[in-house]
């Protein structure tokens, strides 16, 4: 089968201006979509209760819905530099509408992780969103206007898990599910409305270019060093974030769903500087950036061994996502810089390199507590951004575009 677009408009055709309220449009989309992926986090234990199943088994909703967001990237994403966009993105959402819809009906674990795996798939949206909006930025502000969109896919990760907490806490964790439904309809006529029209130039089918995925991956170095970056920093991320409700529900805090809701809320500060990380990106510091941000991570995941000590595992979450959003802010600045023609097949890699890392972590975290508890856990978590710094040394001084 061949898809193609019409050759006669330019890819880079912006017929309405990129003013704040179209941002904010961009951010809130891209934050609905991705808290699609991140609701299962703190209801793994009250899930999993339900369908009678043990810690290492329930992490497994929060790995098959990333993924099938990971899938999402690989086989819809790249359609970003094909198809008329509004248009691809709305009808794709709509997907993830009926996925909601399916995991509050079914009644039994193995269709739980279908729909599960459906909703992350649908979910990808959010990254056909940010390549549209870097589309749409003036070169000279890219990094900003993407890292204010980024705030808002960052908020709906780190508010989606409070939001998950204290609705199921209050009404049943069916109720998350079919908010987020309500939600993305909604969502779904405002991008139809507010999103300008916008048809790449390019003209293949459909096979050719998923096959140039391979292509992309292998020419362009600085996408495959930010990407293994990236994917350490989520693994860590997941790793935590997956492990910290068993901890918090466990015998030595007793949190509720809503206390476990509450304490998530705590992350969203770190998504506050995303923006400013972007701009001293622009300004040439990403590669510190990232130095940073690794190290940040690891002392971030040690402070949490105070595990005793409300405020250490506050101050240790704040922490970490702070340290994830700066060095995805740079990653990103990085490879928009890179070839304006492949723009969402090179965030689609990005994204599916570093969605593999979380998948990989939130696979591990129920093991990893399982086996040692919450030590266990720090040390798993802290291996990824260890290992990353060991190959950030490995970098040169040289322009970005030269480097391996």
């Amino acid at each position: 089968m061949r898809i193609q677009a019409p050759p006669t408009e330019p890819a880079t055709l912006a017929p309405a201006p990129l003013t704040p309220a179209l941002v904010a449009t961009f951010a809130v989309g891209c934050g609905l979509a991705v808290g699609n992926l991140y609701y299962a986090q703190p209801l793994t234990r009250v899930i999993g209760n339900e369908f009678h199943l043990g810690d290492a088994e329930s992490g497994t909703m929060v790995t098959l819905t990333q993924l099938g967001y990971a899938c999402g990237l690989i086989l819809l994403a790249p359609l970003g530099d094909l198809l008329e966009n509004r248009r691809t993105i709305t009808i794709i959402f709509s997907g993830a509408v009926v996925s909601a819809l399916a995991m509050v009906s079914v009644t039994s674990f193995a269709a739980f992780l279908a729909a599960a795996f459906a909703l992350g798939f649908s979910s990808v949206i959010a990254q056909m969103l940010v390549p549209f909006a870097a589309h749409l930025a003036p070169p000279e502000k890219r990094g900003q206007i993407v890292g204010k969109v980024m705030s808002g896919l960052l908020m709906g990760i780190l508010l989606a898990r409070a939001f998950a907490g204290i609705v199921s806490g209050a009404f049943g964790w069916r109720t998350v599910y079919l908010a987020s439904a309500a939600c993305v309809a909604i969502m779904i006529v405002i991008l139809r409305l507010r999103l300008p029209e916008r048809r790449p130039m390019l003209t293949q089918s459909y096979g050719s270019l998923i096959a140039s995925l391979a292509g992309v991956f292998r020419t362009q170095p600085v996408l495959r060093r930010r990407g293994y970056y990236q994917a350490c920093m989520l693994a860590a991320f997941s790793i935590f974030w997956t492990s910290i409700t068993f901890l918090l529900s466990g015998p030595k805090w007793h949190f509720s769903q809503t206390q476990i809701g509450l304490f998530a809320l705590a992350g969203a500060a770190g998504a506050l500087f995303t923006s400013i990380a972007g701009h001293l990106a622009d300004r040439g510091y990403g590669r510190w950036i990232t130095c940073i941000a690794l190290l940040l991570a690891i002392g971030a995941l040690v402070l949490t061994l105070l595990e005793n000590q409300l405020w250490a595992l506050v101050s240790g979450a704040i922490l970490l996502d702070l340290a994830v959003n700066s060095n995805l802010a740079a990653g990103q600045q990085a490879i928009y810089a890179l070839s304006a023609d492949e723009r969402s097949r090179i965030n689609t890699i990005f994204i599916a390199m570093f969605m593999g890392g979380a998948a990989l972590g939130s696979a591990v975290a129920g093991m990893a507590y399982s086996y040692g508890g919450w030590r266990s856990v720090v040390a798993t978590g802290v291996a990824f951004p260890a290992v990353a710094f060991l190959y950030w040394l490995t970098e040169s001084d040289e322009p970005s575009s030269l480097r391996d």
